[in-house]
């Protein structure tokens, strides 16, 4: 039997980052009918070392197009220059003829999007409808694209994002100290600065018997600062950047995961959390609110409302029994997300864009 041949292009698989995650769960799990190869089409560091990994994407990929069999061209987006460094090979693989799948994952596409004059936002969106399909994270997305762009609602497939579920996950209760964890880029936008300051305005008696860990790379030394001015160095600590063995470590150790963020996608650090049986605390915003229910799995709050965030700490931390119970929810909800159901619809998308192609091609031939 043939294997359909899939050319992924994203991130670097060394990478830090949400798509990175994504990209080598797609290829660890991938069904056997399969089979992904991936090219690196950008990478962090500086401007020259990104236009050379980026050159040398466009080399390997043309090679790819002439003297190899791709089924499908399966680009991973996000957002401001990413989308139109995809756009590139996007319109390289129209003059292929080869399908085009996008996946996005972007949680600030929108704000790209508004900011682009009428001519260029004219372009993307003739772009994203000349491709054979577009993967969204939630229902919301879908609603934003097809309103916005202009997409046939049938060429839009929503399939949020996948969770690797430990087989076990530890028993919490009886706990001495409560451990927060926030996992994702420090700054403004994952409202770490918020979270800092909410954990601030937890009463003595709570904040002395409460922890939270702050896991990830970005602004850590603004985030230092705040923490030394509002004397919380013995309640918080920044564990930088990590791997995903010392992830699930966290993951296992604490008793809430937090994440107030502005804007998302559907952010892999919740899906991860829950599935590690942790209650969560975030904001509803991308399509977060179709994977948090409140008062059933999770809390959600306004994004920069640090009342009401430090509000939501403070109902958990004093209520074990709150905890347990919304983590064994978590858990349940997030079971559909596996990762070994996942690449089976995400097969079901690929043949659903061949076949439409085909059919397209079909047409054409006859016209």
């Amino acid at each position: 039997m043939m294997k359909l041949k899939i050319l992924m292009l994203g991130s670097s698989l060394e990478q830090n980052g949400g798509i990175a995650t994504f990209e080598k769960l797609i290829i660890k799990y991938a069904p056997t009918e399969i089979e992904i190869q991936h090219i690196t089409s950008h990478d962090e560091g500086s401007i020259a070392h990104r236009l050379i990994i980026f050159c040398q994407a466009l080399g390997k990929f043309f090679w790819k197009l002439i003297f190899e069999q791709t089924d499908i061209i399966y680009l991973q987006i996000s957002e401001r220059a990413n989308i139109f460094r995809k756009s590139i090979f996007a319109l390289i693989a129209f003059l292929f003829r080869k399908p085009v799948l996008l996946h996005a994952h972007g949680a600030e596409f929108h704000l790209t999007y508004s900011r682009l004059p009428k001519w260029a936002k004219q372009l993307l969106s003739g772009i994203f409808r000349r491709c054979s399909g577009l993967i969204v994270l939630s229902k919301t997305w879908k609603d934003y694209y097809v309103i916005n762009l202009g997409l046939n609602p049938q060429q839009v497939f929503v399939l949020p994002n996948p969770a690797e579920l430990p087989v076990e996950i530890p028993q919490r209760s009886n706990a001495d100290r409560v451990t927060l964890l926030f996992c994702g880029r420090v700054g403004q936008r994952k409202g770490t600065f918020d979270l800092i300051e909410a954990f601030a305005n937890l009463p003595v008696e709570q904040k002395n018997c409460t922890k939270l860990i702050i896991a990830g790379d970005g602004d850590i030394e603004q985030g230092r600062k705040l923490v030394e001015k509002l004397n919380l160095t013995k309640h918080i600590t920044f564990a930088g950047w990590v791997n995903s063995e010392q992830r699930d470590k966290l993951l296992a150790e604490v008793d809430i995961f937090i994440l107030p963020s502005y804007n998302e996608g559907l952010p892999m650090a919740i899906l991860e959390a829950m599935s590690w049986g942790l209650p969560v605390i975030t904001t509803p915003v991308g399509g977060i609110p179709e994977l948090v229910v409140p008062n059933e799995n999770g809390l959600l709050v306004k994004p920069g409302d640090i009342q009401q965030l430090s509000a939501a700490i403070l109902s958990l931390i004093t209520n074990e029994e709150l905890r347990l119970i919304m983590g064994r929810t978590a858990r349940e909800r997030v079971m559909p997300y596996d990762i070994k159901n996942y690449v089976n619809s995400l097969l079901s998308v690929y043949k659903s864009v061949l076949t439409s192609t085909n059919k397209h091609i079909l047409y054409e031939s006859k016209v």
